[in-house]
């Protein structure tokens, strides 16, 4: 089976790429991870990565004039690798349009809440204080406005009484770590695409737990 080649770009210690290497070792999971890249060179995913044997690279963006020369570093080592699809796990800066839509349909994004709500930063936090009784967590593709694009998938999980911050996170990052694989594997697959801003799945292979654009 021909496996889509992917990038992973990673700022910390990347959970999430974590999650997307295991699932990579199944013969039958449609993408192979060709780059780890990181705009820290101390992040500590990177070391995680190479004891998976999977290639790294780091584009520190504090060796760049602005953005734009960054982004445009980062675009070629991408493409050096010869990556087709790239997923943000934890990639700590905000892309321009210039890169977004550069790679339009083929930058992936997992976000802390049921987006819409709650973009942004501390999700979490804002989740308890609206007192919404579900969260969760969304893959979708990027777009130049924050937290924005078609969505391929959702996790919902429960707001319970207690939680905290923290307890809450935990929560939501088990669920990430599944989801975040099987939304990349339909993307990969060519069964995620995008059709007038929304996207249309050609698969129905999901557990309950996931809210794969129930309205469809």
């Amino acid at each position: 089976m021909a496996k889509t080649k992917i990038a992973v770009l990673i700022s910390g210690r990347g959970s999430n790429m974590q999650a997307l290497i295991e699932a990579a070792k199944d013969e039958d999971y449609p993408a192979e991870i060709v780059l780890v890249a990181s705009n820290n060179p101390d992040a500590p995913g990177l070391e995680v990565a190479r004891a998976a044997g999977i290639e790294t690279d780091v584009v520190n963006h504090r060796d760049y004039e602005d953005r734009e020369a960054f982004e445009e570093a980062l675009d070629q080592t991408i493409k050096l690798y010869g990556a087709r699809i790239v997923c943000l796990a934890g990639f700590m800066r905000i892309l321009t349009p210039w890169f977004t839509e550069r790679w339009r349909d083929l930058l992936i994004n997992i976000h802390p809440s049921l987006l819409p709500a709650f973009k942004g930063l501390h999700t979490h936090e804002r989740a308890l204080e609206a007192g919404v009784r579900i969260h969760g967590c969304t893959v979708h593709y990027v777009r130049p406005e924050m937290d924005d694009g078609p969505i391929i998938g959702q996790a919902a999980v429960p707001v319970l009484p207690g939680d905290t911050p923290d307890v809450l996170s935990n929560r939501v990052l088990e669920a990430e770590h599944k989801l975040y694989p099987q939304c990349v594997a339909l993307a990969c697959s060519g069964k995620a695409r995008v059709a007038g801003e929304r996207v249309r799945l050609q698969a129905r292979e999901f557990g309950a737990e996931l809210l794969m654009n129930p309205h469809d």
